[in-house]
């Protein structure tokens, strides 16, 4: 048998054993970004795949052809736009766990940024304005966390410092014990006590437009939506609509579509807050991202069953062992 070839993201084979603290014995790395560079020319051999970061389902249009491929690793949480694309017989697995801080961190920076104007000081500063404007604090808000999974976890543990009223927790389903956790059907009641709603479920069919006209006109005045999920999630023309009177609030990382146009309204309101789909890309990414794939990596060689399986076909399952 010769060595199991695995394509990663990274400049050069010596720079992938470096940052992956070693390869196993019998893995021979192509490279490849989707930065310009070509793909390898091991596209039949290649059985080990790490998706290039950031990068959209192109860098699987030539899926068809990896004959050899049993595995492809996605460096994001979300994987729904690579399902089409996977073959059959390929596992595939997503980075849950990578961009837990990240996305935590960056969540609580747009609610801050948003609440206290420092998005209008910015405005100012270049024509040395001072002009105070009374900001709303974290302090005393009763937060919704609409998706209550690893990264709502991330979130609500950042947000024990700032005295806020109450987290409500929402997933698909409800959950007993402690933390309580309440069905997604039950929206349209949390979402009239919500101070700060903050969005962060995975986009599927049941979420996409999720956050409708009827539940952000159930937000009280002066609320604040934040959305650090998939930009399907909210109906973008029901959020213009919420925010165009100001009656709301809003800061997003993720819009639809994305990019946002440079005319679209979303822009000119001073009530909305908008960075560039920027979640995960912190200094946290690539160190989390690097332990990740050398253990999948590791995984894979030895035989053992991959963390984060989202999609496993029973013809993997002869070459990495089963996983519940």
């Amino acid at each position: 048998m010769g060595d199991i070839v695995a394509w990663l993201p990274y400049a050069s084979p010596e720079e992938a054993a470096e940052r992956l603290g070693g390869l196993p014995d019998g893995v021979r790395v192509e490279c490849y970004r989707a930065d310009g560079d070509d793909l390898p020319d091991s596209v039949g051999d290649v059985q080990f795949y790490v998706l290039p970061y950031m990068k959209g389902e192109e860098v699987l249009a030539r899926a068809p052809e990896m004959s050899g491929l049993r595995v492809i690793q996605t460096l994001t949480a979300g994987y729904e736009n690579f399902l089409p694309h996977v073959p059959a017989g390929v596992t595939l697995c997503n980075a849950a766990g990578v961009h837990d801080a990240s996305t935590a961190e960056l969540t609580i920076a747009l609610t801050l940024a948003s609440g206290r104007h420092l998005d209008a000081f910015a405005r100012q500063q270049p024509a040395g304005r001072w002009e105070p404007i009374m900001g709303s604090a974290l302090a005393d808000k009763r937060v919704l966390i609409i998706g209550y999974g690893r990264i709502g976890e991330a979130i609500e543990r950042r947000l024990a410092g700032f005295e806020v009223a109450s987290i409500t927790r929402v997933a698909r389903r409800a959950r007993d014990g402690e933390p309580r956790v309440q069905a997604t059907t039950e929206l349209p009641e949390l979402m009239a006590e919500a101070d700060v709603a903050i969005v962060i479920a995975p986009l599927t069919p049941e979420t996409d437009g999720l956050i409708d006209a009827d539940l952000l006109a159930r937000l009280p005045d002066d609320a604040l939506l934040v959305n650090m999920a998939r930009g399907r999630l909210v109906d973008t023309d029901a959020l213009v609509a919420a925010t165009a009177t100001g009656r709301i609030r809003a800061a997003v990382d993720v819009t639809e579509p994305e990019p946002l146009p440079a005319d679209h309204p979303l822009w000119q309101f001073p009530n909305v807050l908008i960075s560039p789909h920027v979640g995960g890309a912190s200094s946290a990414f690539w160190p989390r991202a690097d332990r990740l794939v050398a253990a999948q990596l590791r995984r894979f060689v030895a035989g053992e069953p991959l963390d984060n399986v989202i999609q496993h076909n029973v013809i993997q399952r002869d070459v990495i062992g089963d996983r519940a």
